[in-house]
């Protein structure tokens, strides 16, 4: 048994390294933007996210967000009036994206249904922005992906953390070749007891930690180190937290109706080698009995780096050389510079620098730690 599935999940691998390596990138299709004031009419799909990144895209000159897509209508009649101007309502998507009036579309569903939602719009010609991961697995990643290129629409990852101001300045600094070549990097996202409860498809086959928060730091260093290519996978991942109730959100107590359904990680790490050479340690915990942490680490031939706090190492003149990075605050976050992207990428053409397909070779990343996990074994890509 065990043997069949690494044998399916090898192949959906090399089907999904295929469809990277051989797809084209066309160019995104310009699209006439709807309504009086040339704006791009976007509509969010989930109420949870889809505040946090509909907001941005609402208060932007060229966008607005002009229809919602939810189960529940109370939640969505209480961010319209957040929004404050008319907006279309609607609980299937399928009908949503038939809207000619909707020239793109934001997806902020549980993992589970970012393909299905995000592959109807493609085919109806919207441009897609989807938050992260991907997929629930590889297999639907791929699909998407080559249909979104088929299509030629603007299709791009919402991914707050690589577009955060510290990590762009990093990003920055690693381009202009600052920190020389990056050959070894750590990464890791701890939280001390916060399971995401609310939702189960958070607890469900194709959800866990590693794929709600490990894939916010696996994507924002894999992007610093200047996307290496991926060869091979050694991974640790379980659960010991969620199925016996602990470790909740706030530390707050769930009920057996909520925890029963735990079907994911809590927890994963590994390590990743890469073609060059480069190497990465990942770790990723929804609870734990440690410090919470956010933090990226850049080991550099000329220089070194690390996130929080934003710190650059150097030697100088044979002395060692650390500078506190002090950056002046701003209210341009990530989710904004999201949204001023996806806009100027549709309106004006500009090259997308966070595509699906960046999410689907990070989902083959973050896939290939869990099957090594589970199997106990080295995952070759």
């Amino acid at each position: 048994m065990i043997a069949r599935k690494a044998a399916s999940a090898v192949k959906t691998r090399k089907k999904a390294v295929g469809a990277v390596k051989a797809a084209k990138k066309p160019a995104a299709k310009k699209r006439k933007p709807g309504g009086k004031e040339g704006k791009v009419r976007i509509c969010i799909v989930g109420m949870g996210i889809g505040r946090t990144n509909g907001r941005p895209l609402h208060k932007h000159p060229r966008g607005a967000v002009t229809t919602l897509c939810d189960l529940q209508r109370p939640l969505m009649e209480e961010f319209a009036k957040e929004l404050g101007s008319p907006v279309a309502y609607y609980s299937d998507y399928k009908e949503m994206c038939k809207d000619p009036d909707i020239d793109a579309v934001f997806v902020g569903t549980p993992n589970q249904f970012h393909v299905p939602i995000a592959l109807e719009a493609v085919r109806n010609g919207k441009h897609v922005l989807v938050t992260k991961p991907l997929a629930e697995a590889l297999g639907p990643a791929q699909e998407l992906v080559a249909e979104a290129e088929k299509a030629g629409v603007v299709n791009m990852m919402s991914l707050s953390t690589r577009f955060g101001p510290d990590v762009q300045w990093l990003g920055q600094r690693s381009r202009k070749r600052k920190l020389g070549q990056i050959y070894y990097a750590r990464a890791r996202s701890v939280r001390r007891s916060g399971i995401p409860g609310w939702s189960l498809g958070f607890l469900k086959k194709g959800g866990g930690a590693f794929r709600d928060m490990g894939v916010h730091v696996l994507d924002a260093v894999w992007w610093l180190m200047g996307q290496p290519v991926p060869e091979r996978v050694l991974g640790v991942a379980g659960a010991k937290f969620g199925p016996r109730g602990k470790g909740y959100w706030g530390f707050r107590d769930v009920g057996q109706e909520t925890y029963k359904h735990y079907e994911s990680d809590d927890y994963g790490g590994g390590f990743i080698r890469f073609k060059n050479g480069a190497g990465l340690q990942i770790e990723s915990f929804w609870a734990s009995h440690q410090k919470e942490e956010l933090n990226i680490e850049l080991f550099g031939t000329e220089a070194g780096a690390k996130l929080d706090p934003l710190t650059v190492y150097r030697t100088e003149n044979g002395m060692p050389v650390d500078e506190v990075v002090t950056r002046p605050k701003t209210a341009v976050g990530g989710f904004e510079r999201i949204a001023d992207h996806f806009i100027e990428c549709i309106l004006d053409g500009v090259k997308c620098e966070a595509p699906l397909r960046h999410g689907l070779i990070v989902q083959e990343m973050m896939e290939a730690l869990l099957e090594s996990a589970e199997r106990g074994c080295e995952v070759k890509l």
